[in-house]
Parts: C-alpha cells; structure tokens; sequence
C-alpha cells in the first residue's frame, strides 16, 4: 500500500509539472484572462479599469517566478517519491530531494507575503500620487506551509539516520 501511496504522490506530481507552465502560457498569451482571475482573486481597492497591459505582464511575471518555486519543490518531491515507490526507502539521495522540497517549501511560504505585496504595488502604479499601495496579507496557509516545510526537512534528516541504521543492520547480517 505504501508503494502505491508513494506512486500516487508522484503521479500528482508529474501531472502538477505538466500543467503549471501549460497554464502559465495560457495566461500570457490570453493576459486578459489572467487579469480575470487576478481580479477575482486579489482582494485590493485597486481601481481595476485603469490597469493596463503592462501592468498585467509585470504581475504575470512576478506570478510566474514565486509559482516556478513550487514548480521546483513539486520537481525534487516527484524525484523522491519515485524512488520510495521503487522500494527505496532509506536513500540518502531521497534525503537530497526531500530537503531541496522542503526547502523550497519554506522559501515560498515566505515569498507568498512578498508576492501578494509586490502584486498590489505593480497594480497601483497608475493610481495617482498619495493613493497607491503597498499591502501585505500574512496568514494562518503560509504558517502552515513553512511549518510543512519544516516537518519535511526533519522527515529527511530521519530517513539519514535510517540510512545509516540500515546500513549497520546489514552488516551484522
């Protein structure tokens, strides 16, 4: 069961790898539609209709920077659980993959705040003087995303330690 769990993880993974750029292209050339849903999604008192193309390309950008941290994250997780469904477990290789993930992980806990921020000043820009912003949202998901990372870091510093009991296992055997 826990092969298959390990294959599973890894399967969303690739899926995960696939779509992410397949839809950050979509957004750039269909930019409108990007805006649509940055609209939807951004809770600011920006005023919508004066955003120009510009503006939306530069948030597109910034978008696709913090989402390719992930997308890295998602790259070394998928690694790792490919070897845990080969029956790799105690790999000092999957350690790698798993603290390169949960690094990663942590990294875009943080950057989330520093995105959302960036985001409200590019949008901003063409507001005049004495109204534009500079909003950051910090909240209970990227506590729990930094504390996830956290927790995967120390699942990898576990699976050295099993490591390196598997290894002396074997040599008594």
């Amino acid at each position: 069961m826990t092969r298959k769990l390990a294959a599973l993880v890894a399967s969303l993974c690739t899926a995960w790898l696939v779509a992410l750029p397949a839809a950050v292209l979509y957004f750039l050339v269909n930019i409108d539609s990007f805006g649509s849903l940055a609209v939807s999604n951004l809770a600011l008192p920006i005023q919508w209709h004066t955003v120009d193309h510009g503006q939306w390309y530069s948030l597109w950008g910034i978008s696709a920077l913090y989402l390719m941290i992930g997308y890295a994250g998602a790259w070394y997780l998928r690694r790792a659980f490919l070897s845990f469904a080969g029956g790799d477990w105690f790999d000092l290789q999957n350690s790698r993959h798993l603290r390169r993930s949960a690094a990663l992980l942590i990294i875009q806990g943080i950057a989330k705040p520093v995105h959302f921020g960036l985001a409200s000043v590019i949008l901003s820009l063409n507001h005049p003087p004495g109204e534009r912003l500079l909003s950051i949202s910090v909240g209970s998901n990227e506590a729990v995303v930094i504390i996830a990372g956290f927790i995967l870091w120390v699942l990898a510093d576990l699976l050295v330690e099993g490591s390196k009991a598997d290894a002396e296992n074997r040599q008594f055997v």
